[in-house]
């Protein structure tokens, strides 16, 4: 019989896809909460503005409840079908139904039930994403292996955030068809998730846990608390969050009050994430010359290079500014695949150190720091705009204009630049990586990380 097909991390390439295809419906859905949602809950339900962004402020300060009770019990829950498997069942069902309330609500709904469906969405969420990240650090332990599977799981996100832009316009909606186009993505999601879900629990093998030995939350949170390659992630990933969620945040703005052309909003973000997918192999192939966390470097170093030059444009510069999200777009790719193979390393160094396998709660540490920085650059973009008399319904004086534009441009590279110096000097390259997972694996009562190993 002939061997499967096998992608260069060693995992049958059937086994990589069905992985990384729940990504697709999640981001999706990621897109259409928050995106299309907001709007339509205030112009269809009549929500006041600030009830609506309460509302999703709950379902992120909710996250930080989940996460970390999610990826804790992730870790040590023992079951015949594996540990992350049971968390993804349970959460299924409570994604859709939150999901389906949001996007077909009663026209009655106030905003106390809004907010209850969005606590019963984000708590499905939160139980299929940790762990579905942390069985991608399971699968391969091989340093650059695990670029790769966060890159096919990464691509799947992009394209799944291609789906949700692209598929209005696809249908006919214009800009106020938000019903049907919430409807219609829900209708997309009710059926790929559970398929996508259904297919992973099927194909994917769960490796079992490496180590097992006892570990007192008291020691376990003061081992935590001195990781030192946590706290470069969590630092680097909390300052480049701020610096893409800065010019994301603004990108509307940009477009309609700078550029003049709000028209050309959704081509502009269809080829941004496009170029995501094209730069991926760019950026994995100088990962295997350099490391990954000098890959990632590089590529926030590109970004910090083309962002000014968008203080440089005015009315009816979209050509320009499509070159600049090509451009920049190109390094999306680094910034969704490097943080999560690096993690997965992490996951390697504080096994070696605690005797424990604590990948989903590592994640879930990590995710909650990506969110931290979402809500950061919001508080920081909307507030210095209002200090500098800025007006989202126009009528904006040059000053206004540029300083919208330097908080799109030139603030992000100040971010990035900080991040890029605590990436430079991350400790885990692919050499102490390999000390790392040889350590593990003499470890006590340790297993084989990955199903798929060559020499297994």
């Amino acid at each position: 019989m002939a061997e499967p097909s096998r992608s260069e991390t060693g995992i049958p390439l059937a086994t990589l896809v069905a992985y990384a295809l729940p990504a697709l419906p999640l981001a999706t859905l990621a897109m259409a909460v928050y995106v299309y949602l907001p709007s339509f809950l205030a112009s269809e339900l009549g929500l006041p503005l600030t009830v609506v962004g309460a509302v999703l402020l709950l379902g992120r300060l909710w996250d930080f409840v989940t996460d970390p009770i999610v990826g804790q019990f992730s870790d040590s829950l023992r079951t015949p079908i594996g540990r992350r498997r049971p968390w993804i069942i349970a959460g299924l069902p409570l994604v859709l139904l939150g999901m389906w309330n949001l996007f077909s609500p009663d026209p009655d709904m106030g905003a106390i039930e809004v907010g209850l469906w969005m606590l019963v969405s984000a708590t499905g969420w939160t139980a299929i994403i940790i762990p579905l990240r942390a069985w991608g650090a399971d699968l391969s332990d091989d340093y650059h292996g695990r670029s790769r599977v966060a890159g096919m799981r990464e691509a799947t996100v992009i394209l799944g955030t291609l789906l949700a832009a692209g598929l209005p316009s696809a249908l006919g909606y214009g800009a106020d068809d938000l019903a049907a186009t919430l409807h219609d993505l829900g209708l997309v999601i009710v059926v790929a998730l559970p398929v996508s879900l259904a297919l992973l629990l099927w194909r994917v093998p769960e490796p079992p846990r490496r180590v097992w030995q006892p570990l007192s939350w008291r020691k376990g949170a003061r081992l935590l608390a001195n990781n030192r390659p946590l706290r470069a992630v969590i630092g680097a990933n909390v300052l480049n969050g701020i610096a893409n969620g800065l010019p994301a945040t603004l990108f509307l703005l940009f477009v309609g009050q700078v550029l003049e052309a709000p028209a050309a909003a959704g081509g502009l973000l269809l080829a941004y994430f496009a170029s995501g997918i094209v730069g991926m192999p760019i950026w994995l192939r100088l990962s295997r010359a350099i490391g990954k966390h000098r890959a990632w470097a590089a590529s926030m170093a590109w970004a910090a290079l083309i962002f000014p030059t968008a203080l440089f444009l005015g009315p009816g510069d979209e050509t320009a500014f499509l070159a600049i999200c090509v451009l920049t777009g190109l390094g999306l790719g680094a910034d969704l695949i490097f943080p999560a193979a690096i993690q997965a390393d992490i996951v390697d160094h504080d096994a070696a150190v605690s005797g424990r396998d604590r990948s989903s709660l590592l994640f879930a540490i990590s995710g909650m720091a990506t969110k931290l920085s979402l809500a950061i650059s919001i508080g920081i973009a909307f507030p210095l705009l209002d200090a500098i008399g800025f007006s989202a319904k126009g009528e904006n004086d040059s000053l206004a204009l540029l300083g919208l534009a330097g908080l799109y441009g030139l603030a992000p590279v100040l971010f990035k630049l900080a991040a890029i110096r605590i990436v430079w000097r991350f400790p885990i390259d692919e050499a102490e990586q390999n000390r790392l997972r040889l350590l593990v694996l003499r470890h006590g009562q340790a297993t084989q990380v990955s199903p798929f190993r060559k020499d297994s």
